[in-house]
Formats: structure tokens, C-alpha cells, sequence
């Protein structure tokens, strides 16, 4: 057994993680913060993974909340326990990335266990006030958030539909606003894409595939603002908590093992990081309402569009950034992203979607109302 504990464990109020003298200064801050502004949530998510199927050495992955505090969410640590293996946190400071790598020799029963704390608020820019001091931390390369990746170009076909969606825009704000517009109107949500979906822009722009969810409809609003010169970035996490917001297609409490979320937020320069999401404006329209897709003029939908240009319900924990993500030690490549836990063994990578090789359990739990 291997376990790092960041928080005394057993604990289930914030008054007992700040009484626990192993809780370091800034998670007292935040939970400080927390108890004397109700606007602060704290929820505790827990992952238990399981291989079914273990053959030789067998390694699992598991992502942690940002590494770093934002406006919006700060981690109050993690603890976990690898039955019969070793498990180790590494982060990766670009991406504000932590991923929690557990190792287990043949012949052993392969069991990781992850719990997060974490405290949330909800997001709400004003883009009729400039507030540039929601911009980035001394610790992000702005550069970092132009780059492609192997599944988001920023030349040919992306670039090209990038410059045809903007022209006529003259500022980063209207130029993030058309893109989101064009995302909005000319995507869909598909039902049968597996998981949040792939996220390979070049080839839902070459083949006018322009349905998925949201780890493809969120790409490809990052890959064409990218590629139009806008600062911008994937944020892969899992939803926490229903809505308080009327929407019961845009939250999940309880058990979330399938409650995975990837949101995307543009940097401009008057404001700082803006965060929306337009694939879950087509979430609301084809799941709102179970047997009916809502119009754009349906009320919810309208309220849908305007809020995820600007704002996020934070019913929902935030991972990282990553794309292209190297696993410690894993023999088998990147991946796209690293938002499902993810495990192999001598006889290959296993599918996060494959339940009977690859088990695993995420739920939530909120800590305070």
C-alpha cells in the first residue's frame, strides 16, 4: 500500500481540515475564505479504479483538480491509497496539470483509490467592464495556449474557417464572440458519439462532421480561436452537482463516473480568461427536453447561449489543461487529454469505456452549502 496524505483523512467539515496542522497555509486561506463567503462551495470526489483483467506489469492514471488556485476553484488536496502498489503525483507546471500514476507488479490485484478536495464559486465576466486583472498567472506561458496540438491544428483548413468566421471582426472580443456564434449554429450534439468524443477538428472541418460532444464542439471553438490569434484553452473536468441554475441536462450529483464535462475559455486582453462553452448550449437543446430538440428561440435556450459566453455554473471540478499528455511511464503514446482515468498492462491500453476490463467509480459529495 502507498498513500499521500495532503488532508486529515476522515474529516467532514471544513472547521476539521483547517484544525488539521497538517492542512498548509494557502488551503487554510481558501477554506477561510470559504466559510466567510457563501458564494464558495466545497465538494469531496472520489475515484475508485479497478483493472479486471491485469496481465504483467500494470500501471493506471488518474487526474487531480488544477494544481494551481484560480478565481474560481482552489484544491484543498488529495489523498489516495494503491492496493498492493505504488502510487506518486507529478504536475506539469505549463498546463497546471497533476496526475496521479499507480503501479502494480503481475500477479498483484490492481486497486487505486483517489479523493479530491476542492472549493468552488461560480463565474460571471462583465464584458461591458474591462477587468484585466482576471488575466494570466505569473505562472502561465501565454504562448503555451496558441500552440496546436496533434488533434488541434491551427493551420490549413482550421485557419482558413477561422479567418472566414472573423472577418469583419475587429477586436479579440468580437472575434472570440463570432467563433462562438459560428459553434453554436452550425454544430450539434450526437447522441451515439462515445464518452465527451474525440476532438479531431481537421476532420470534423474537412468532412463537415460537425456533430459530437463536448470534447469536440469545445476543441474546435479553441482550435479556430487559435488559429485566429486568440490566446485559448480545453478545461477537462467532471461535473460535481446538479444545477441550481434549471437545467437538468447540465449537472450530476452523486455518482458521476459518466459525468465528464470539457468547458474552454479564451483569453482577451481587456478581460482576462473568459470561459464558455457552446457545446453545452446544444446539450440543452437536445437534452433539456427528453424526445424534443429546442429551437434557438426556446427560453432556456436563449438564457443557455448568452450565460456560457462569459460565465460557468461551477457545479463542476476542473481538471487541467493538457493536451497531448504523456502518462509516467506508460509504453503505449499520449493521449488526446486527460480527462477519464486511464490504465494498461503488458497486453496494451486498456478503453476507459470498456467497463469489464477497466472498471471504475467517480462520485460527489458536498462538504458545505
Amino acid at each position: 500500500m502507498n498513500r499521500r496524505l495532503f488532508l486529515k483523512a476522515g474529516a467532514a467539515a471544513p472547521a476539521a481540515y483547517a484544525a488539521s496542522s497538517m492542512v498548509p497555509g494557502a488551503v487554510r486561506a481558501a477554506l477561510a475564505q470559504t466559510q466567510a463567503n457563501p458564494a464558495w462551495r466545497i465538494f469531496e470526489v472520489t475515484s475508485r479504479v479497478e483493472v479486471m483483467k491485469p496481465a504483467g506489469v500494470t500501471r493506471a492514471w488518474l487526474p487531480v483538480p488544477l494544481v494551481i488556485d484560480t478565481d474560481y476553484q482552489k484544491s484543498l488536496g488529495n489523498q489516495w491509497t494503491a492496493e498492493g502498489g505504488e502510487a506518486a503525483l507529478s504536475q506539469d507546471a505549463k498546463s497546471n496539470m497533476g496526475i496521479l500514476s499507480a503501479e502494480w507488479a503481475d500477479g498483484t490485484k490492481p486497486v487505486l483509490t483517489l479523493t479530491s478536495r476542492f472549493a468552488t464559486r461560480n463565474r460571471a465576466i462583465d464584458l461591458d467592464k474591462a477587468s484585466p486583472g482576471l488575466g494570466l498567472s505569473g505562472r502561465e506561458d501565454i504562448g503555451y495556449f496558441r500552440q496546436p496540438s496533434a488533434l488541434i491544428p491551427t493551420d490549413g483548413i482550421v485557419k482558413s474557417t477561422a479567418l472566414e468566421i472573423t472577418k469583419g471582426a475587429k477586436t479579440d472580443l468580437q472575434k472570440a464572440r463570432a467563433i462562438y456564434d459560428w459553434i453554436v449554429e452550425n454544430t450539434y450534439r450526437d447522441p451515439k458519439t462515445r464518452g465527451c468524443g474525440v476532438g479531431d477538428i481537421k476532420f470534423m472541418l474537412e468532412n463537415k462532421s460537425y456533430g459530437g460532444k463536448c470534447a469536440d464542439l469545445n476543441a474546435l471553438y479553441v482550435g479556430l480561436a487559435r488559429a485566429a490569434g486568440l490566446p485559448a484553452r480545453d478545461v477537462y473536468g467532471v461535473r460535481v452537482a446538479n444545477s441550481a441554475n434549471g437545467y437538468k441536462s447540465l449537472g450530476r450529483a452523486g455518482d458521476i463516473t459518466k459525468a465528464q464535462h470539457c468547458r474552454a475559455e479564451v483569453h482577451l486582453a481587456a478581460y482576462g480568461w473568459v470561459p464558455v462553452d457552446p457545446a453545452d448550449v446544444r446539450k440543452v437543446m437536445l437534452e433539456e427536453e427528453p424526445g424534443k430538440i429546442l429551437g434557438f428561440d426556446d427560453e432556456r435556450v436563449v438564457r443557455a447561449r448568452k450565460t456560457l459566453f462569459g460565465g460557468w455554473e461551477m457545479n463542476w471540478l476542473a481538471y487541467n489543461y493538457s493536451h497531448d499528455v504523456a502518462l509516467p511511464k506508460s509504453a503505449k503514446g499520449k493521449v488526446g487529454f486527460l480527462m477519464y482515468p486511464q490504465s494498461e498492462t503488458a497486453e496494451g491500453r486498456l478503453d476507459s469505456l470498456d467497463p469489464d476490463n477497466f472498471k471504475y467509480q467517480i462520485t460527489s459529495k458536498e462538504l458545505s452549502t
